[in-house]
């Protein structure tokens, strides 16, 4: 089916674990049950989740990342020359820690298949048999600026950024390719890498490190998605998620979208942002007078975009680690519920 964006109501992707599906992950990791019984419990809960999103009026149907971990890793890891391991870095969230993971790069980055083509096939299959032909199966991935700017280890590329660049563009557009042949048909790009540039603080730490002016490492994350998506089938939609951290509800940094404006709404060739602008910690609505209305409070921000190129989203997921953000599930749907009642007042 065609499916035009904006949706007026969405959201991002993740959803709360039930108590089914973690649970199930312990006794996995436990080595009381298998992989297929796993498997099972998931797709049982994933199709549960599917009605659900239904239920409450979303068009954009997702898993929920029930089969995942974390909302970037497993992805990664699943790419030819990525490895996932035991850092030694502390987390940098507000208040919390997670888990000490990262991605290495061991070999040449390829995309060689991935086992989360099925994940999304099992999706689009619960959307068809379930739904009324109005949804449509959302999948989300993290974007290319995740792999390139965020590795703990490199034991191939070395100081050859240049071939990594290439190698991580090239496995991206197999990926959306491949994503594509399998019936995906809109795909979110998952991206917290423009965190570096909301605060000075974390700005002056990048460029330090890098050895790079932020002008320079902004225009290289802007080529690196607009490299990565530019033979995007025509009728293949690719949004692109930005925040600014998220776990068990806390955050990384506070800051505008100033520095970044004319790089993300007007340079980024996606088909649509989803922004983070709930608080104060993310700024105000003026940035976005750079938005190029061609390419794409409600109130607020419609003294600076048109009306019809906005829409309504929770500012984050649910849950972008297994764990979960502070919350229950009955809050999740009554705020998912929400938006669609705002969306549907506002745009009538």
């Amino acid at each position: 089916m065609t499916i035009t964006l904006p949706l007026k109501a969405d959201h991002v992707g993740s959803l709360l674990r039930t108590d089914v599906i973690k649970r199930a992950r312990r006794e996995f990791e436990n080595g009381t049950i298998t992989q297929q019984a796993l498997t099972e419990i998931e797709d049982k809960e994933i199709v549960s989740i599917v009605k659900k999103q239904m239920e409450v009026g979303l068009k954009a149907i997702t898993d929920g990342e029930f089969r995942r971990a974390w909302w970037h890793l497993d992805f990664l890891a699943g790419l030819h020359g990525v490895e996932e391991f035991e850092a030694e870095y502390v987390s940098n969230f507000k208040g919390a820690k997670t888990k000490n993971k990262a991605i290495k790069l061991v070999d040449q980055v390829r995309f060689e298949g991935h086992y989360m083509l099925n994940h999304f096939k099992f999706l689009q299959e619960a959307v068809e048999e379930y739904g009324d032909g109005s949804q449509v199966a959302k999948f989300s991935i993290p974007s290319p600026n995740m792999l390139f700017t965020r590795i703990q280890g490199d034991a191939y590329y070395k100081d050859d950024q240049d071939a990594f660049f290439h190698d991580t563009v090239t496995a991206y557009q197999d990926a959306i390719q491949a994503f594509y042949d399998t019936g995906c048909r809109y795909l979110q790009l998952d991206d917290t890498s423009w965190i570096d540039f909301v605060s000075e603080e974390r700005t002056k730490e990048v460029t330090g490190r890098t050895g790079l002016q932020a002008e320079e490492l902004i225009d290289l994350r802007v080529r690196c998605v607009n490299e990565a998506i530019k033979h995007k089938p025509a009728d293949m939609l690719i949004t692109m998620h930005i925040c600014r951290g998220n776990f068990r509800s806390t955050y990384i940094t506070s800051g505008g979208y100033d520095a970044i404006s004319d790089a993300i709404f007007a340079d980024l060739h996606v088909d649509g942002l989803f922004l983070e602008y709930d608080d104060e910690r993310s700024g105000d609505f003026e940035p976005l007078q750079h938005f190029k209305q061609e390419s794409l409070t409600i109130k607020a921000a419609g003294e600076y975009v048109d009306l019809e190129n906005l829409a309504l989203s929770p500012q984050c997921g649910f849950a972008s680690t297994e764990e979960g953000n502070i919350l229950t599930e009955e809050e999740q749907w009554d705020k998912l519920r929400h938006v669609v009642k705002i969306a549907e007042s506002v745009w009538k």
